[in-house]
């Protein structure tokens, strides 16, 4: 048995690392535009984020797996190590191409502590408290929301933007400390079986071909391009592979028979569906608020943010109620905010005020609380507890693979309105005095019409078109975010009772 004191001392370590990750997720966005203007290449900002991101889900499923059989303790360090050392390459590169190098070390080691927390948490937890414990690491998620984009501008404003990766050194250590001093493992490991590094290479290589196509489509290469079409069919041809591998491995990476329990099944498809909707309406609602209701950015970040309170608010309450209200209805009543929250942006106009948004927002996230935390622990219960880190890194990486997804869908349907209104801007070019400059700064960047000054620039007819243009795309968004939340509350639904 764990004491209680030291159960809260892993705690504290385990969530330290956990707000690491979050935070360095977010915190990079303000200071993007300043590293790029210092390091140079500027065609490669997005994989900053893009390698991260990949890393990340890939080394997911592989930790989960890792944790099954090897010291929770050895691995943690691990990946806080791995997490700190690039944080450091990251502080100190001179190129954009050693910074992109640095964040997909920076992504493994992310994709290490986002597994091994959750573990860690269930681990050591009371099985009766395990709902309660793992909801405060939702908690973490809304505080490096607030301080995130916050944190960075100071820090770029007043320090450097280096120290934007090197603040992660000294809290990185301490989390380390932590972990070493006072985690012990209460989980028997699997002992014998060889490692499945077929089965690895095959299910790395489907995520990152499938995550990259969906990162890149509609931005870099149109959906019909050679690139991507080429990335889905090497992704398609791998699940073949995949199987034919997993069915053979003594102790498979991911082993293909837990798809066909029921509750891994519907449970990690209630959180990819729910992600689908909640990440997309991070991704595009900004737009329709800023592009359509004409709001500031400040006004944006606001209504923004009750996704994230909504998100931990409902997390961290559920968790308080959750042995008495019971799994399946906790994640089915998720599955109901999420319609009736994403329904709501369905009435949104150019008339909609920030309450609106604030309110429909806040009750899409409360939702997201409780499908994450409530399909988490039935994922969690659908395994035999030798397969924890699995089911667990399971649950984690549909979560990633389902905002992925929506946001690369979504992001087709925006682009599609907008470019068609590019369209239009080339036509009437000459009549309303547009310069070709202008046009051409537009076609390579249309996210600049959202700039107050880009606006100034255009003929208020052009504004008319691209504002009409805006709303059709975010609105098509929400009409599939509905969607999406339809399809996550038919998984709820189909949750085994005996989860409860």
């Amino acid at each position: 048995m764990i004491s209680m004191k030291t159960r809260a001392a892993v705690v504290s370590a385990a969530l330290l690392a956990l707000f690491l990750g979050a935070l360095d997720a977010l915190i990079v966005t303000a200071a993007m535009p300043t590293i790029a203007s210092e390091l140079g290449g500027l065609s490669l900002y997005s994989w900053v984020y893009s390698a991260y991101f990949l890393a990340r889900a890939v080394s997911l499923p592989l930790f989960g797996k890792l944790a099954d059989r090897y010291p929770s303790k050895a691995l943690f360090n691990f990946a806080i190590g791995l997490f700190i050392l690039s944080s450091i390459l990251a502080g100190a590169a001179e190129t954009m191409a050693f910074l992109i190098f640095a964040r997909a070390v920076q992504g493994i080691g992310s994709g290490g502590i986002f597994a091994l927390v959750y573990i860690v948490l269930s681990d050591i937890a009371d099985p009766a408290a395990r709902g309660r414990v793992i909801s405060i690491g939702s908690s973490i998620w809304g505080i490096a929301s607030v301080l995130g984009p916050s944190m960075g501008g100071f820090i770029v404003t007043y320090l450097s933007w280096r120290w934007i990766f090197w603040i992660n050194i000294p809290l990185g250590l301490l989390s380390f400390a932590g972990i070493t001093l006072f985690l012990v493992d209460v989980r028997e490991k699997r002992r014998g079986a060889p490692l499945d590094l077929a089965g690895a290479a095959a299910l790395s290589t489907m995520i990152l071909t499938l995550l990259t196509a969906f990162l890149i489509g509609g931005r870099i290469y149109t959906w019909s391009s050679p690139q991507i079409l080429s990335l889905f069919a090497v992704s398609a041809l791998l699940i073949p592979a995949f199987y034919y591998i997993e069915k053979r491995a003594e102790d498979p990476i991911l082993s293909v028979d837990f798809f066909r329990i029921r509750g891994f099944r519907t449970g990690n498809g209630a959180v990819f569906w729910s992600s689908f909707a909640i990440f997309s309406l991070f991704a595009y609602a900004p737009l329709y608020i800023q592009g359509v209701l004409s709001k500031t950015p400040m006004e944006v970040g606001m209504a923004m943010l009750s996704l994230s309170l909504g998100w931990s608010l409902g997390s961290l309450g559920l968790g308080q109620v959750l042995h008495r209200m019971g799994k399946k209805t906790a994640a089915g009543i998720g599955g109901l905010f999420l319609i009736i929250g994403s329904g709501w942006t369905l009435f949104f106009s150019p008339a909609t005020g920030l309450i609106n948004c604030f309110s429909a927002f806040f009750i899409v996230g409360v939702g997201m609380g409780f499908v994450t935390l409530s399909t988490l622990l039935v994922v969690q219960d659908s395994l035999d507890p030798a397969d924890l880190g699995v089911a667990t890194a399971s649950h984690q990486f549909f979560r990633t693979l389902g905002g992925t997804v929506g946001v690369g869908i979504c992001g087709g349907l925006v682009a599609a309105r907008l470019n068609g209104a590019l369209d239009y801007l080339y036509k009437t070019a000459d009549s309303v005095n547009t310069s070709p400059e202008l046009t051409a700064e537009l076609s390579k960047n249309l996210e600049a019409f959202f700039q107050p000054e880009m606006q100034t620039r255009l003929a208020e007819s052009l504004q008319v078109t691209f504002r009409h243009a805006v709303s059709e795309g975010v609105l098509s968004v929400f009409a599939a975010v509905v969607a999406a939340s339809v399809v996550c509350l038919f998984c709820c639904v189909l949750l085994p009772s005996g989860s409860e």
